[in-house]
């Protein structure tokens, strides 16, 4: 559709026949920037009453708003080149832990009562044989399981908790520690626990990195320490 208005730049015209349409997509945002309020200045300027001229302080406003928004232009500029770094450091930092192992700085599961508990657990060699132990918040052995079904295996495993006591009591929900003691094929001593793993690869999110330990992604946030 044409209109005509009274000044021009970016959509503003000044006695000219323009096109709405093409001025939206020139300008979608509508946003007056540093040369749009440059060249309205010019044009205010050539089109004043000889006879009312503008007083200077009028100009001189005007120029100083121009000013403010350059500085306010280069800044969110400056910001963008900022973040786009800030993104890219982020991203590098993430993909670099590849092959790393990571702590979650705890080796604690949660139990539901009358649930099961799904946890697993990295072992580094081979199992020979061993011993799973979970204990509760005051130190207290509540469960063993003997991984003498687990010899030849290595990696992250799984494993399947009913939540009951070496008596097959039901405990309480809560929070339970799970640490495993083993021989490798070699004979030597190992110890585990759950909540370190290896690092397998990174996948990104709504931009935002994703670390895979065991069969999980969690965000990078989760983990306090790599080694």
């Amino acid at each position: 559709m044409a209109t005509t208005t009274s000044a021009t730049n970016a959509g503003i015209t000044t006695g000219l026949k323009t096109d709405t349409s093409a001025t939206t997509a020139n300008n979608p945002g509508a946003v007056l920037d540093k040369d749009s309020f440059m060249k309205l200045l010019l044009v205010e300027l050539q089109h004043q009453d000889p006879t009312a001229p503008m007083d200077s302080d009028k100009i001189l406003t005007q120029t100083s708003q121009l000013a403010t928004l350059e500085s306010a232009s280069n800044t969110n500029k400056a910001l963008e080149d900022l973040a786009t770094q800030l993104s890219a450091s982020r991203d590098f930092a993430a993909i670099s832990t590849i092959g790393k192992m990571a702590s979650l700085g705890s080796n604690a599961i949660t139990l539901e009562k009358g649930k099961t508990a799904k946890f697993e657990v990295y072992f580094e060699k081979e199992i020979k044989d061993g011993t799973l132990s979970i204990t509760d918040k005051k130190g207290n052995v509540v469960r063993k399981v003997s991984l003498a079904d687990q010899a030849g295996k290595s990696g992250v495993l799984a494993f399947e908790w009913d939540g009951a006591d070496s008596s097959g009591t039901p405990l309480a929900s809560d929070y339970y520690s799970v640490k495993a003691e083993y021989l490798d094929k070699d004979n030597t001593s190992q110890s585990t626990q759950f909540g370190i793993y290896p690092v397998e690869s990174v996948r990104y999110e709504d931009g935002s990195p994703l670390i895979k330990l065991g069969s999980s992604y969690v965000p990078m946030s989760y983990i306090v320490e790599f080694f």
